[in-house]
């Protein structure tokens, strides 16, 4: 079992496979070119399992695959069987943008995936390119289609920004609803790579909401950021604020960059790195970063309501 310095049981393990992605959505990607990291500097898939095993055996039962994009990177579905057949019981998940979903929705299924959580920022094509930077929206939509077609579990991330989408915040909900998807509004994370600097926050996305339904609050379930509401029909949909820390005492997660960094808490900006330690197969080395890393996690997260953070949100999965 994984113990932090806080005492918290750490059991979910979110694995950022690459920083690389084929979106450049305002909340997340800076403006102006950038150099992503060489693809040598980067963990293979048979390195990053010899750390995943580790965890296992440590404790992890949930594991989320993010990016960046993580459909980027050739042989997903290859890594997502390594840990499935490792751990036929894992929680086993994805965070994706969805472009790239409707050609590979059926292998990650066959590998062993359970479920997806998918952007969804608007239904309306020239506002999803605005914020995309792409074409992206009906290949997205196809995307989730196909995803839901072969059996994978679907959750709908939506950032609400203001001026932008703001005004879909019941489309997208009814379009949740219509198909039986949770969604969840993601109040946005202010970043310094981000080029839109506003979104809506917790009651504002509640008070537009209310405007056509009722909905009560429910009571937040384990660890789980979002906190969950109801419609009167029994439809729920979340939100989910950072900039609280009323779910960091119950926190159970903890990061891993594709160049092999731990990182305890996404707006704490120190990490360790176990890259040496794992690519030269020193497990007990690999080991001991890890426990040292959940010592040193912090009991809250440090970002206040006017923060901004330095991190880039497409390295770390946030």
């Amino acid at each position: 079992m994984l113990i932090d310095g806080h005492n918290r049981v750490v059991n979910y393990l979110r694995i950022s496979v690459t920083e690389r992605c084929n979106f450049r959505c305002q909340y997340c990607m800076p403006e102006k070119p950038f150099s992503w990291v060489p693809q040598e500097n980067l963990l293979s898939y048979e390195d990053m399992f010899e750390f995943v095993k580790v965890a296992i055996d440590e404790g992890i039962t949930k594991i989320r695959l993010t990016g960046g994009e993580p459909l980027l990177r050739a042989g997903l579905d290859g890594f997502v069987k390594m840990i499935s057949s490792y751990a036929p019981d894992i929680d086993l998940a994805i965070t994706t943008n969805g472009f790239l979903l409707e050609e590979s929705a059926q292998a990650l299924k066959d590998a062993g995936l359970k479920r997806l959580n998918i952007s969804l920022d608007s239904l309306k094509p020239k506002v999803a390119h605005h914020i995309a930077q792409k074409d992206v929206l009906n290949k997205v939509l196809k995307g989730i289609e196909t995803a839901s077609k072969v059996g994978l579990g679907i959750k709908l991330n939506c950032v609400p920004l203001k001026g932008i989408n703001d005004s879909e915040i019941i489309d997208i909900l009814e379009f949740g609803k219509k198909h039986n998807y949770e969604v969840r509004f993601i109040e946005f994370m202010e970043n310094s790579h981000a080029s839109v600097k506003k979104g809506l926050n917790s009651t504002e996305i509640q008070d537009i909401i209310k405007q056509k339904y009722s909905f009560t609050k429910g009571q937040r379930v384990g660890s789980s950021p979002s906190q969950d509401y109801f419609l009167e029909d029994g439809y729920k949909f979340g939100i989910i604020e950072p900039h609280k820390d009323d779910f960091c005492s119950d926190c159970n997660r903890i990061r891993i960059t594709a160049e092999g960094y731990l990182i305890p808490c996404l707006y704490f900006e120190d990490a360790l790195s176990i890259a040496d330690a794992i690519k030269q197969k020193d497990i007990k080395e690999a080991s001991s970063i890890l426990k040292k890393v959940l010592k040193n996690k912090p009991e809250k997260n440090k970002w206040g309501s006017e923060d901004s953070s330095d991190r880039a949100f497409y390295e770390t999965g946030g």
